[in-house]
This record gives C-alpha cells, structure tokens and sequence, in this order.
C-alpha cells in the first residue's frame, strides 16, 4: 500500500510563486509516473505535469513555462513549483502515483 501526503498550498498574490510537495509512503515501484492534477469549482479534474522515473516531464499547455516538477528520490517526494501564478491557477492540487494513488489535496488560491 501506499500513501500520499500533500503540503504546500495556500493563498498568493497573482505573479507569486508557491512550490507543492507530494511524500510518498509504503512499497514504491522503482518505475513509476506521478502526475499532478487540479480541480477548480465546478470544473473537471485536468492533468497539469507528468514526471517519470526517468525523469521525463510534460505540461499542460496552460501551465508550460511557469510549473515545474521534479523529483526527490532520497525522500520519495516529488514536487511542483508554481511560478508567475495567476488567478485561474487557482484549484485543489492532486498528486497521483501510477494512476492509482492520490493524494488528499490541497488548495491553491491566488488573488488578483
């Protein structure tokens, strides 16, 4: 089994940045996919990076440029940063691990 648990939400100003953090716990498969998904009001989930074990990376189109995620294989951790953020940045934040694990989420919310 295994858990994931997310920090790092809050609120900012638009133009501000805030980094998201994803801590895996339990048996982690050395070749894995996690993916950070958000979900805004009355909206549908949307897929916003992927990062492989291999360290392969793709952005949605909305996020390219300003997101980034990466990878902390010491700590099972893997991480999203927000840079330039904007007020339609604003959603709850999901990670998901293999397409099977998801985080509990955390809120995003800039102000413009």
């Amino acid at each position: 089994q295994v858990q994931l648990v997310e920090s790092g939400g809050g609120l900012v100003e638009a133009g501000g940045s805030l980094r998201l953090s994803c801590a895996a716990s339990g048996s982690i498969s050395s070749i894995n996919v996690m993916g950070w998904y958000r979900q805004a009001t009355g909206k549908q989930r949307e897929l916003v990076a992927v990062i492989t074990n291999s360290i392969k990376t793709n952005y949605a189109a909305s996020v390219k440029g300003r997101f980034t995620v990466s990878r902390d294989n010491a700590k099972n951790t893997w991480y999203l940063q927000m840079n330039s953020l904007k007020p339609e940045d604003t959603a709850v934040y999901y990670c998901n691990l293999n397409n099977r694990y998801w985080g509990q989420g955390t809120q995003v919310t800039v102000s413009s």
